[in-house]
This record gives structure tokens, C-alpha cells and sequence, in this order.
């Protein structure tokens, strides 16, 4: 008799536990991201308007791209997490300069454009599970005998500084001992306009932007890809350091689209008249379609 009372006793306490974790845990006041969202019924979002085709502005003078689809779905699952049947969106432009201020300020929820995983820049801000991979590259002119970083010496390449591939330039020169100019442009549009007027030899960027600006040229014949890849830059949004919960949801939305594979119908939305994703990108989808 004893034991059978020390048995329900037992059960009836792990009950008592198990709901008052529970009820803690809904208890929980929102704090962080989901709490701004949850006030003002939007989530911000942080785009690039000249990162052709991961984040830009499109005909129609929307923000539009790869990231940008992908960072509409981790909204709409955010909206889901708070209880509303349809979130808000609000697109806040944001530069290569001061998208880490907008994301720490708190002016936007999320950047979503093509900022590349680090740990210097886990300093200041976090990232959410990878997006994309891509790698620093050479756009030149059609026919130069620049093939890759070697083929730079006594010539000048155009970059545009505080990027990866800024720093993985200057590293690549100095370990191939290349004496090269290197010239600052502002962006993208820069990079190219002084590649086509010849003063530079060569623009160095992200090799899949650097695709972008090839598609979206005046004359694309006029230019070609350095078949050399002198970097590794593993694409992730940017988001407040320490907000597990809001992470969360956006890790959650991205492994959702890995595991079901509709991130390779986005892919080839934006990619599909560039080719097919890479095996590389194909195992980081992979890698990152974490299990619920």
C-alpha cells in the first residue's frame, strides 16, 4: 500500500512539475526582436538595393531577390510565432557601411543581403544559420590575361573597402607576393564603371554578385569571370547578438525550406539562367536543414 501511495505521489508531482515548466514557460514575457515586432506588427527588414540577385530593387521599386524571399518567409513565420495571421513587412535600405549599426541600433529586425559569416564580426552582431556560399573573384575585361591573382602584378584592381573580399584581396596579394594598385570604389556600380573605362584592370567581389552585375550590364559580352576563387565567404543574416529567440525562428524558418527542399525552386527562381546550385551549396542546405 505504501509504495502504491509513494508511486502516485510520485506521478502527481512529475505532473505538478512538468505544468508549472510549462506554464513558466508561456509565462515568459517577450523581450528582444519578437517584442518590437509584436508592439509595432511589422518586422523590419534591412536590403541592399545593388546586390543583384541576392537583395536589390526591382521593377517595380521593391526590395526583391534571393535573400529577400527568404527573409519574407522567416517574417511570415515570426508573424505565426506571435499569434498574427499576417505580418507587416517594412523594408529599410540599409549600405555596406552601416548595415551592422542598423542591426545593433535596432532600425531593422534582420539584414538580408550578402553579408558573409565571421567571427570578428560575431563581435558585434549575430548570424543566423548559412544562407549562401559564394567566394571572392575577378571581373575583367573580355580577352585580358588576368586568370587570377598571380596575373594581378603591376596592375590595379578595384574593391570596395571594409568587405571580406577587401581583406581577402589585400591577404591573397601579400601571400603571392603580388605588387598591385588597389583602388576603392564606392560600389558595385563603381567598381564596374571604372573596370569599363580602364582604370582599373580588374573589380574584385563576391563572385556571385560579381555574376549579378555581368547579367545586369549594358554590354555583358564586354566582360568575363577570373576563373580563380581566391576566398570562402558563407553567406548568413545578420541579427542582435544574445536574441536566442528570434534566431531561433528565423533558423527554424530556413531549416524548414532545406528539409523540404523548396530553397532549390527559390535558387533557381533568381540562379536558373545562371545554372544549377553547387554541390557545395547543395551540402550546406543539407548540413543546415536541422531537424525539429
Amino acid at each position: 500500500m505504501a509504495r502504491r501511495i509513494s508511486y502516485r505521489v510520485g506521478v502527481l508531482l512529475g505532473v505538478c512539475l512538468i505544468c508549472q515548466a510549462a506554464l513558466g514557460y508561456a509565462a515568459d514575457p517577450l523581450v528582444g526582436t519578437l517584442k518590437a515586432i509584436k508592439d509595432r506588427k511589422a518586422v523590419v527588414i534591412g536590403y541592399v538595393k545593388d546586390a543583384y540577385p541576392m537583395s536589390f530593387v526591382g521593377p517595380d521599386g521593391q526590395p526583391s531577390g534571393y535573400s529577400i524571399q527568404l527573409c519574407r518567409a522567416i517574417a511570415a513565420e515570426a508573424g505565426k510565432a506571435l499569434g498574427f495571421e499576417r505580418i507587416d513587412i517594412q523594408f529599410v535600405p540599409v549600405t555596406l557601411e552601416n548595415r551592422f549599426d542598423a542591426v545593433v541600433s535596432g532600425k531593422v529586425d534582420i539584414e538580408c543581403a550578402t553579408s558573409t559569416i565571421t567571427l570578428a564580426r560575431m563581435q558585434k552582431v549575430d548570424f543566423t544559420n548559412m544562407t549562401f556560399l559564394s567566394g571572392g573573384s575577378l571581373l575583367i575585361k573580355k580577352g585580358s590575361a588576368i586568370r587570377n591573382i598571380a596575373g594581378l602584378v603591376d596592375e590595379s584592381v578595384a574593391v570596395i573597402p571594409g568587405t571580406t573580399t577587401d581583406r581577402a584581396l589585400r591577404e591573397a596579394l601579400t601571400k603571392s607576393y603580388v605588387n598591385a594598385k588597389i583602388v576603392e570604389v564606392a560600389d558595385h556600380g563603381a567598381g564596374i564603371a571604372a573596370l569599363e573605362a580602364g582604370k582599373v584592370t580588374a573589380y574584385a567581389s563576391d563572385r556571385v554578385l560579381l555574376i549579378g552585375l555581368l547579367v545586369k550590364a549594358k554590354n555583358p559580352d564586354s566582360f568575363e569571370l577570373a576563373p580563380e576563387q581566391f576566398s570562402y565567404e558563407p553567406y548568413g543574416f545578420m541579427v542582435r547578438r544574445n536574441d536566442a529567440d528570434f534566431r531561433l525562428v528565423a533558423n527554424r524558418t530556413l531549416a524548414g525550406l532545406y528539409r523540404s527542399g523548396e530553397v532549390l525552386n527559390i535558387f533557381d527562381q533568381w540562379f536558373g539562367k545562371l545554372g544549377k546550385a553547387s554541390p557545395g551549396l547543395i551540402s550546406m542546405y543539407i548540413m543546415n536543414a536541422t531537424p525539429e
